[in-house]
């Protein structure tokens, strides 16, 4: 993306015309288009350079071809335009996740969710950033938040089945994995967790005989 100096007054058909290409990316990530989606992004930044909305598009869909340097760039700029920018601490958040950079990622997700309260997928990643942070507690609770607000989420389901295998909580692990293979009997993730909860639990009762 080559950087453009001065962006062009922003007046009200042009912004009609932003919200357009925005609507046909947004129709194109459904797809799974995302580098078509980007490229018609990068319409938009081509003339207006400054424009958060663009760049928070870009950045979900470069996070979604696991491009994850394209994505962090994007979603920097995206914040330092518009504080505001819930999608852009989000992402930074995300990535932070991924580094195991946990008091990154729960500074960036919380301020995310101060920002957009109450969305499943900004929950489910402060939920996990704070348990792997040592906020066990806290990542249970903001967990099962998550799971009252949207409880078909296999992603949430099997991380907060993780938190309670983890504190060696086997039988609401185990309920919490069967309940995400009942949705998703083709879930690999869901699968594999089971038959490590049923293992682990298994050892366990070992010891205890022992």
């Amino acid at each position: 993306m080559s950087p453009v100096l001065h962006s062009a007054p922003m007046t009200a058909p042009h912004q009609q015309w932003i919200d357009t290409l925005l609507t046909q990316a947004e129709e194109l990530k459904q797809d799974g288009k995302f580098e078509e989606a980007i490229r018609v992004l990068e319409q938009i930044l081509a003339k207006y350079p400054d424009s958060a909305e663009a760049l928070e598009e870009i950045a979900d869909s470069e996070l979604s071809l696991e491009h994850y340097e394209r994505a962090e760039v994007a979603a920097k700029r995206a914040v330092a335009l518009d504080q505001q920018s819930y999608t852009g601490h989000y992402i930074m958040g995300f990535l932070a996740s991924g580094r195991e950079k946990w008091g990154t990622a729960v500074e960036e997700l919380k301020l995310a969710n101060h920002l957009k309260p109450n969305n499943p997928e900004i929950l489910r990643c402060l939920g996990w950033a704070l348990f792997a942070s040592g906020d066990k507690m806290n990542g249970v609770v903001t967990l099962e938040r998550a799971l009252n607000i949207d409880p078909t989420n296999i992603l949430i389901l099997c991380d907060l089945g993780m938190a309670y295998m983890e504190g060696r909580n086997f039988p609401k692990a185990k309920a919490l994995f069967e309940r995400a293979l009942d949705l998703d009997p083709d879930s690999v993730r869901a699968l594999e967790c089971l038959d490590m909860a049923k293992r682990l639990e298994k050892h366990a009762q070992g010891e205890r005989q022992n």
